[in-house]
């Protein structure tokens, strides 16, 4: 039986995707940024290390390097003895010179003199006087840190579309890197439409409601690193509607609205739409989220969402975001999806390809579950607060009984 809501003609998910990604176009501006400003950035250019990590031998232990002809034996024989001549600490290199039978105590990050062959532990060696005796066999390049085992000079560390991380920041430090190129954020347009709705500060009269999807939305633009341009609430009157596109296509590369993409008396974002732009599609085989719009304006891009608030949350989850991260120069990413075994029966008609809300755990076998929740509406916010997953369940898929092995994708850090 097909889902009533799955009229013919809905464009499928995967090709609704394609189609939009084909019609985004990356930014093209560059930013010269600090080093402390660059984590969350794009970054706009390939980055080769002007150096070696680590930029000499260096000792991965405290201890005792030597001078040792290891052409003549494969390793220093236990019990072998000596001369202690000096010290190498992490920034005051032995610059004496180490012949063959002579050891220096070394500090753990310290250079390794170019004529010492090993390193051994401080808790393997017996200190006698002026000398040092093994207490076993050393080999050869015991604890030491070759000169660009790390990153070799001239390595690509980054590539172009890298988004950097706080370990990245770290890692240009360590390069000597102190500004980078980056490409400049996208500025993102955010409205909500609907008579209905409300601040969370108004008090609420008979079938009003307080607007909760600008706020999420916002929310996931943040962890993106763009620009937010908040439109606020806009009422169900074309002119103002109009006015909203008309405004954020002069100032965005991209505008998201939420609600009035409906078949409703009052929806008239479809028509706005219709008359300022071009819509690529409207009405995906997906639940939730069928009246889905996208198309463009003549500065910008456009992601008209539904008006409830899961059905706006995971289509812009699913669509919207891929999108803009392609628009911010990001290379392409796939979400983890992952087999796991359902703890309850899930319905499902044939007809769009569904991502309910589920719950993913480890049983005490360690075997991958994932608990449906119990509020599936697309009203239903609080199925994505208590989630940490998509089920998802094919366009074609009819349900699926309790031990069943599933799909799913784990929330990412633009959602959870």
């Amino acid at each position: 039986m097909v889902d009533c809501c799955s009229a013919p003609g809905l464009m499928p998910l995967h090709q609704a995707k394609e189609t939009l990604l084909s019609n985004i176009n990356a930014v093209t501006e560059v930013e010269l940024i600090s080093l402390d400003n660059c984590d969350s950035r794009i970054c706009a250019e390939n980055i080769v290390s002007p150096i070696n990590v680590p930029a000499h031998n260096n000792s991965a232990m405290d201890g005792y390097a030597f001078c040792f002809d290891f052409s003549l034996k494969s390793h220093i024989p236990e019990g072998s003895k000596f001369e202690l001549v000096g010290v190498a600490m992490a920034g005051q290199p032995f610059m004496g010179k180490l012949l063959p039978g002579q050891c220096i105590r070394i500090m753990t990050g310290a250079v390794v003199p170019s004529s010492a062959s090993t390193v051994e532990m401080q808790e393997n060696i017996t200190i006698v006087d002026n000398s040092i005796i093994t207490k076993q066999a050393i080999p050869s390049k015991n604890h030491i840190r070759l000169a660009g085992d790390d990153i070799a000079t001239g390595a690509e560390v980054f590539k172009q579309g890298h988004k950097f991380t706080s370990i990245d920041v770290g890692l240009l430090a360590s390069l000597g890197v102190s500004r980078v190129k980056v490409w400049r954020k996208p500025i993102i347009a955010v409205f909500s439409t609907g008579d209905e709705l409300k601040s969370p500060s108004d008090t609420l009269s008979l079938g009003d409601i307080y607007e909760s999807n600008r706020r999420v939305l916002i929310a996931m633009l943040k962890r993106l690193n763009v620009e937010v341009l908040d439109l606020g609430i806009i009422a169900d009157d074309k002119v103002k509607i109009r006015q909203a596109f008309s405004t954020a296509n002069d100032k965005a590369d991209a505008v998201v609205s939420s609600g009035g993409v409906s078949v409703g008396d009052a929806d008239y974002t479809k028509e706005v739409l219709d008359e300022l732009g071009n819509i690529e599609f409207w009405k995906i085989a997906m639940k939730p989220g069928k009246p889905f719009a996208f198309g463009k304006l003549a500065n910008s891009v456009f992601f008209g969402l539904p008006g409830n608030p899961v059905s706006a949350t995971v289509t812009f989850h699913q669509l919207a975001i891929p999108a803009i991260k392609k628009m911010s120069g990001q290379l392409p990413d796939k979400p983890l999806r992952l087999k796991a075994k359902t703890t309850a029966k899930i319905k499902k008609r044939p007809g769009r390809i569904d991502f309910q809300r589920g719950q993913a755990f480890s049983n005490d076998e360690n075997e991958l579950m994932v608990k449906p929740l119990n509020h599936q509406g697309s009203g239903a916010l609080s199925s994505m607060s208590q989630a940490n997953c998509y089920i998802i369940l094919p366009q074609e898929h009819g349900g699926c009984s309790e031990g069943s092995l599933v799909e799913i994708e784990l929330f990412d850090s633009i959602i959870s």
